[in-house]
């Protein structure tokens, strides 16, 4: 991205917060994202319908954002690439228990110290594979 928009942002943050808050005070669930795959691909018949909502509502929301918020994003990984990467964050999730969804926005609010624990070793991985990738490989 070339330009950082705040009030986007801080639209976007809002509508998470909005979006966890309304899912835990009419489903009594946390807003995880891989917990809520899981449950949706592991076949929970009795939770089978919000779950599918729920992954409707966030790739309907993703596409809707790109037509009428995004600036144009160009992704110069192939398909395969991106498969791959996103087949190992989901195991990665499952691994840990949880993702940033989770952990940082859920967790994190409820003062889980699991929560911050995971969340701190997010953001240190994350601080550490940008610095990995632009400045000791170049890329």
């Amino acid at each position: 991205m070339n330009a950082f928009d705040p009030i986007s942002a801080l639209a976007g943050g809002a509508l998470i917060g909005l979006g966890a808050v309304v899912l835990a005070l009419f489903n009594g669930r946390v807003a995880g994202i891989s917990g809520i795959l899981g449950g949706l691909l592991d076949g929970e018949r009795a939770n089978l319908a919000w779950r599918a909502a729920f992954i409707a509502g966030l790739i309907g929301a993703g596409y809707l954002g790109l037509d009428l918020m995004s600036p144009q994003v160009d992704i110069a990984a192939g398909w395969p690439t991106l498969v791959i990467g996103g087949l190992l964050v989901g195991v990665g999730t499952r691994l840990g228990s949880g993702c940033t969804s989770g952990h940082g926005v859920c967790g994190m609010a409820r003062g889980s110290i699991r929560s911050i624990a995971a969340t701190v070793v997010y953001i240190a991985v994350a601080v550490a594979t940008v610095f990995v990738t632009r400045h000791l490989i170049g890329g």
